[in-house]
């Protein structure tokens, strides 16, 4: 089905889409993660966009991570196949926990905005683009907000520039994920082109948000940590409550 042949009351139908590729698009852009959680993660590779404009991202570090975390993720996947999924989940949200307590912690450290992923600091990047993506196929959820603590870790670049940086590994997993629902037609391409177009929006405006909230220290950073929290309180609510 084509959007040309689709009625005013059928395309109304398709505004919360519309709406929620606009919030996965701003928390991708502003964050670099939350899209894998929030919705399809399609959104990170048009949100590269503006922060690659802005000379956010660092090309060569992002290919090393995602190179690594893409073997990583397979291994996780199919790791995460025997275990059960609420006990995964839960497991997962303790991970975010500590991993929102490390980064309040580092929020005084600014960075090297300079910083190269060199032959020297390869071996390092590789090591946690692995365990970041053994992590994500493992729990099948929430690489993105990973990924950003990696790269701060193993490069020792500012959040902006791993924010900007995460969304070329973000896009690697998410389309090997995406190609695989769409070889076995569980795509809703109407639905998929309608989310996409909110997602620009809504990156563009979550990557000039985070630009500017850069600027104020630690604050994007304390922001990150926050968002973390509250995902895993969500996560750990719907595991102890789930049915």
């Amino acid at each position: 089905m084509s959007l040309e042949s689709l009625s005013p009351m059928a395309l109304a139908s398709y505004a919360p889409g519309l709406l929620s590729g606009g919030l996965v698009g701003f928390t991708l852009g502003l964050v670099g993660g939350g899209g894998s959680i929030l919705a399809v993660p399609l959104n990170a590779l048009v949100n590269l966009i503006p922060h690659a404009r802005a000379g956010n991202v660092k090309w060569r570090c992002g290919g090393i991570y995602a190179s690594s975390g893409v073997i990583g993720a397979l291994v996780g996947s199919t790791l995460g196949k025997a275990f059960d999924g609420q006990k995964l989940l839960f497991l997962f949200a303790l991970i975010m926990i500590i991993v929102g307590v490390i980064m309040l912690k580092g929020r005084g450290n600014q960075g090297d905005p300079g910083v190269e992923c060199t032959v020297t600091k390869a071996p390092k990047v590789l090591s946690y683009g692995f365990s970041t993506g053994l992590f994500s196929g493992f729990f099948g959820i929430g690489g993105g907000f990973l990924i950003v603590p990696g790269l701060v870790g193993s490069t020792g670049m500012p959040i902006l520039k791993a924010v900007g940086t995460s969304l070329v590994a973000v896009s690697a997993f998410g389309l090997t994920t995406a190609f695989n629902y769409a070889v076995s037609n569980y795509v809703d391409w109407s639905l998929a082109i309608i989310f996409i177009i909110g997602g620009i929006f809504g990156g563009l405006f979550g990557a000039q948000v985070a630009k500017k909230l850069a600027s104020s220290g630690s604050l994007l950073t304390t922001i990150f940590a926050n968002l973390i929290f509250f995902v895993a309180g969500y996560m750990i609510a719907k595991t102890v409550f789930a049915v």
